[in-house]
């Protein structure tokens, strides 16, 4: 019989202040060292992240967004890395859930405070399927927060059961959870920005998988019935709103530090100010907020019991805005610093690498948002005029 927690500990309920204290204390150590601190992992797992869509069944929060978003945003005004592999450790948990149950007692039966890491778009590596489960070879990119990770979610392409194994035949988008004892972490991870989330690439040298610890991409897309609100939330609805919250805390973070270094050049009155730098400071604090507000507005959408397909395409807008807003409103007010934001000890400058690199991930792409909103548009019957 598999058990089950039966007290679930809080999850992000408020602002964690020592995980913020912390990031700030070690963000020199994660930008040098390329990967989160011994203390700041533990942190995260402290303030919730790691239980915070984890099931209540095994003593998870199975929270909200909104409460994700703010604290994501939070921490990244001190540390844009530490809230990445934050927010990821949360996100990943969620699709965890989705796992067979047996898979999820392997995963949380002692404990909702488990950091999961993943790979999983796009597939990579090679599974193959025997009697036992599959047997995993290759290697994934991009597995970010994996020196701390308990586990991780790697994908690959395999053959759909019911075609064959025929050269051409349909394949499938398949999830597989893997300890992370049983792969090799490459140092691969060596970047402009975002230094310290870790995101190396690892190996898997033929390494099994029980066929309960497997699942679909297309199982990320559930019911619109049942179970907890976090869990009835389609995967596409969500997967900008976990890469935009670090970023709107590191615009804010950029913000407060050109505010304060403005302050100590300009003095405390703002006459004097150069035109250039009151019109930079007015556009890039409104588009801040702005991008804030969109970011809210998704979130709320994702804590919606009954998303609709409109929802699910607006939130694809607007969190690829709100992340371009945002590199937009930090470039300009790098660029506009001049010779000192070349300084490498900047605040602003470290922001604006972590937002340029965040910004390009692919799942921000304006592009793709375009095309699914207009597809959600269309299909949405028009209101009648009568």
């Amino acid at each position: 019989m598999l058990t089950t927690t039966p007290h679930a500990p809080p999850g992000l309920t408020e602002v964690p202040a020592a995980l913020i204290r912390c990031a700030q204390r070690d963000a020199a150590l994660v930008e040098d060292g390329r990967r989160l601190t011994d203390d700041l992992a533990a942190a995260i797992t402290e303030a919730g992240f790691a239980r915070h869509f984890v099931p209540r069944r095994w003593g998870g929060a199975a929270g909200d967004f909104t409460s994700l978003l703010h604290s994501s945003a939070s921490v990244a005004e001190a540390c844009a890395s530490t809230a990445w592999c934050a927010t990821l450790y949360a996100a990943h948990a969620r699709l965890a859930a989705y796992l067979p149950v047996q898979a999820q007692h392997d995963l949380w039966a002692d404990t909702p405070d488990v950091r999961i890491a993943a790979s999983i778009v796009p597939p990579q590596g090679t599974a193959s399927i025997g009697r036992n489960g599959w047997t995993l070879s290759g290697t994934w990119s991009f597995v970010s927060g994996v020196a701390h990770a308990d586990w991780v979610l790697l994908a690959s392409w395999t053959q759909n059961a019911s075609y064959g194994e025929q050269p051409g035949e349909q394949r499938e988008h398949r999830i597989f959870a893997v300890p992370r004892a049983h792969l090799t972490s490459m140092d691969t991870w060596h970047t402009l920005g975002l230094r310290g989330t870790g995101s190396n690439s690892v190996r898997a040298d033929e390494v099994h998988v029980p066929a309960h610890r497997s699942m679909l991409l297309t199982d990320l897309i559930p019911p619109q019935t049942g179970g907890a609100p976090c869990h009835m939330v389609p995967f596409t609805m969500v997967a900008g709103l976990q890469f935009g919250a670090p970023i709107l805390g590191a615009a804010r973070g950029a913000l407060q530090a050109w505010v304060s270094g403005m302050k100590e050049r300009q003095g405390s009155g703002g006459r004097e100010v150069p035109a250039k730098l009151q019109q930079a400071l007015a556009r890039s604090s409104g588009e801040i907020q702005a991008a804030q507000l969109l970011l809210e507005q998704a979130a709320h959408h994702a804590d919606d019991k009954a998303p609709t397909a409109l929802n699910i395409g607006e939130n694809q807008r607007n969190t690829a805005m709100a992340a371009e807003w945002c590199a937009v409103a930090v470039d300009r007010l790098f660029r506009v610093q001049g010779v000192r934001a070349q300084a490498a000890d900047d605040p602003v400058q470290r922001h604006w690498r972590d937002i340029t690199a965040a910004a390009g991930h692919a799942t921000l792409g304006f592009e793709r948002a375009a095309t699914a909103y207009v597809q959600a548009v269309f299909a949405h019957p028009t209101p009648s005029s009568e």
